[in-house]
């Protein structure tokens, strides 16, 4: 595997909420942005990321911390400038090789339900595994909510995609690594909290083990009929404790490097 290309430095003038840290409502509503060194025009505005942060609590993510974080990441640095004009539309948009970036609302829902682990509600998120890099995207709004993010990327062309798209945040705490995300990141565990990007027939061991007691992992995980849930495990002293939440769709888990 390949460790990360070493982003020296936090971003630059970012209202970055510590993990962990109380914050208000409204604060991340008007949250400021995270910008790259480029400023772009138009999309950059804080009135259509404002929009956008207040239809998802609307929709019903009422972590402030989330809140902040989703207004704070410029969605349309991730996707092609033709593909701009829908970057805050909660819609899934492609990005090459057959993947897409995900929904602003699953990506909202997703980190909230990180957030809600026992190590998280206790003492913030510390360490966190993203299974599928992808852009980049979710990564940099893990960065705000985790005080470190491993993200693991199959695919050697969307990997250098997102160290393309993530270099110019100069995110010092974003790890990201090239190699097979079904097999986890060992070198890194335990985490506080693992998420995946991808969903398969059910959840690789790999992720279990290097889960911390008091851990949660989220993961899409297809079930009878090839349905695709969302699905949140727990893990404890005593073991896992497994929970299915709302349909989704997800691309399919795979295996191996391309």
């Amino acid at each position: 595997m390949q460790r990360r290309p070493g982003f020296p430095a936090k971003l630059p003038g970012s209202a970055m909420t510590p993990a962990g840290a109380p914050s208000q409502r409204s604060a991340a509503l008007g949250a400021r942005p995270i910008a790259a060194t480029a400023v772009g025009v138009g999309l950059d505005s804080a009135a259509v990321r404002t929009r956008m942060v207040q239809k998802l609590a609307a929709g019903g993510v009422t972590s402030p911390q989330v809140l902040q974080a989703m207004g704070q990441v410029e969605r349309h640095r991730f996707v092609d400038s033709a593909l701009g004009n829908q970057a805050y539309e909660d819609t899934s948009l492609p990005i090459g090789m057959g993947q897409t970036i995900s929904k602003p609302s699953i990506v909202a829902r997703m980190c909230e339900l990180l957030l809600g682990a026992e190590v998280a509600r206790t003492a913030g998120l510390g360490r966190v595994l993203e299974i599928g890099t992808g852009c980049g995207y979710q990564a940099a709004v893990l960065s705000l909510l985790a005080r470190e993010v491993y993200t693991l990327e199959r695919v050697r062309s969307l990997h250098e995609k997102a160290r393309d798209n993530l270099r110019p945040f100069r995110l010092a705490n974003v790890h990201l690594m090239f190699g097979d995300g079904m097999l986890g990141y060992p070198s890194g565990a335990p985490y506080s909290a693992i998420i995946a990007a991808a969903g398969g027939d059910s959840v690789p061991q790999a992720w279990c083990d290097q889960l911390a007691v008091g851990g949660r992992l989220v993961a899409p995980m297809a079930v009878a009929g090839g349905q695709q849930m969302l699905l949140v495990i727990d893990k404890s002293a005593h073991g896992l404790k497994q929970n299915v939440l709302e349909p989704v769709h997800f691309v399919p888990l795979k295996s191996g490097i391309a």
